[in-house]
């Protein structure tokens, strides 16, 4: 007889000997994010078949003001088999135990692809007028247990999130990746365009650098970020966020985090931050400096991240998020055409999806979050 399926919390360190026996996944759902996440409170849950683990996340809490209820928010997660047969009995254990702890709202985004666009077909989709975003152009794959997640999310009653939907959804559905698995560093150059392999030979001709930095970096990294801040014209995170960052993932895994700074001359051209968890690896945060730009230096910094994701096991080097978009006149199209000269793909993950457990609250807090 099959045991049933179980939710209960548990300690940061059961979360992450889970983690260390599975091939990758999501930074996001480390015990060190929730604390980074200083804003929202944090808790390890772990899913149990009988007394046998099959699965964790990191749960992050967001309370309402002046009551005992809480959104429960699962970014990238949980970390458990999507292609499951017990699927729903998964997603209910962990609806069931967030409720009993006073959760108005489930909240998660499956880690699972649902769709790829390799860069044939996305150079095509940019030259072709009449396609204006990737949905709109037949995928190169379309992944059978993303879709059928998706279906099962829908069945349950979660609510799909999209960018301007909600109270917003909080991370990308629409990421760009390379895939490494079995390549080796040579195959890698050559599945680059032309421009990114003519690029890499020029910043190693104008004696560009790239090196790994420490946490003294941090600074150097944050002046270049707050330039691109400026230039680019987003709010950007305080150096406080960063140092906390570094200090609390590299104390659960020394290397599970690195600062990488492309210089010449003594100057910083451009400072990123890489994060690795298993097979997987993240350009996770960039920024480049306006002077000396026809030096390439964010070019000579990816393609060493690339190399470093390469040798350390990786079979992903992962862009983060891309928009929904191929239209030549969007303003984020230069971004995409510098992701797609890696000879990468676009790939459309399940998203974020809402499951209400107190009608009312889910609405009151909706409706909140759409008028700040």
């Amino acid at each position: 007889m099959t045991a049933p399926i179980t939710v209960r919390d548990i300690t940061a360190e059961e979360h992450l000997r889970w983690l260390e026996e599975q091939p990758s996944a999501s930074f996001l759902q480390t015990p060190a994010w929730g604390d980074v996440k200083t804003d929202w409170q944090h808790g390890s849950v772990g899913w149990f078949e009988g007394d046998v683990q099959v699965g964790a996340a990191l749960v992050l809490y967001r309370s309402l003001p002046k009551l005992r209820r809480s959104l429960a928010y699962v970014p990238e997660g949980p970390c458990i088999d999507w292609a499951s047969p017990r699927l729903v009995e998964l997603l209910k254990a962990l609806r069931d135990h967030l409720k009993a702890k006073g959760a108005f709202a489930l909240r998660l985004g499956p880690p699972v692809p649902t769709h790829r666009w390799h860069a044939p077909t996305i150079k095509g989709a940019i030259s072709d007028p009449t396609t204006t975003r990737y949905d709109q152009a037949p995928p190169d794959v379309v992944e059978p247990v993303g879709t059928a997640v998706v279906e099962t999310l829908r069945r349950l009653g979660f609510r799909h999130l999209s960018a301007d939907d909600g109270f917003l959804a909080g991370q990308p559905e629409y990421v760009f990746q390379v895939p490494l698995a079995g390549k080796s560093e040579a195959e890698l150059l050559a599945g680059m365009n032309q421009l990114w392999r003519r690029n890499i030979k020029k910043t190693e001709k104008n004696g560009v650098t790239v090196r790994v930095g420490e946490d003294t970096d941090l600074p150097a990294f944050h002046r270049v970020y707050r330039e691109t801040a400026e230039r680019d014209r987003f709010t950007p995170r305080g150096l406080e966020y960063f140092e906390r960052m570094y200090r609390v993932m590299s104390a659960e895994d020394p290397q599970r985090i690195r600062i990488y700074l492309a210089e010449h001359e003594g100057d910083v051209l451009a400072a990123t931050i890489w994060i690795r968890v298993g097979r997987h690896a993240w350009y996770s945060y960039g920024a480049s400096s306006a002077s000396k730009r026809e030096l390439q230096g964010s070019t000579a910094i990816q393609w060493r991240m690339m190399r470093d994701a390469l040798a350390a096991g990786a079979a992903v080097y992962d862009l983060r998020g891309i928009t929904n978009t191929v239209a030549e006149d969007n303003p984020h199209i230069g971004l995409i055409r510098f992701k797609v000269g890696t000879g990468g793909e676009a790939v459309r993950l399940a998203g974020e999806w809402d499951l209400p457990l107190n009608r009312a609250l889910y609405t009151a807090f909706d409706l909140y979050m759409r008028r700040r």
